[in-house]
């Protein structure tokens, strides 16, 4: 049998060797052989809109009007949001802003300050 390490992605035993790399025939995950590669692929880095590194804890400032999904406030340009939470998903940003409350934004309409 092979001794290849099943995918991260899906655990699929069925893994292969294509020049350095390794792949997934069920997902079509594609990974580095080396070890030290794959610890880097697993960090990922969230960036604002200008292409400053995120972190929990930062504050950061809306650089577009963003509708409220579900009633009629907008959170304003200029919208000053402390604190902020990292998460995985779409809207990567956990935070909450005063006078609207909860909130999940994206990294792509707010700027580090």
């Amino acid at each position: 049998m092979s001794s290849l390490p099943p995918c991260p992605k899906c655990n699929s035993e069925y893994t292969y060797e294509d020049g350095t790399m390794l792949m997934c025939p069920e997902c079509a995950h594609e990974w580095s052989a080396n070890a030290e590669d794959n610890a880097a692929d697993d960090i990922k880095v969230i960036k604002d809109s200008v292409g400053n590194p995120l972190q929990d804890g930062d504050t950061v400032t809306v650089i577009k009007d963003l509708k409220v999904k579900g009633s009629s406030l907008v959170v304003k340009v200029g919208t000053k949001v402390k604190g902020i939470r990292l998460c995985d998903g779409d809207h990567d940003i956990d935070c909450k802003i005063d006078g609207i409350g909860a909130m999940k934004l994206k990294s792509e309409f707010v700027r580090k300050v």
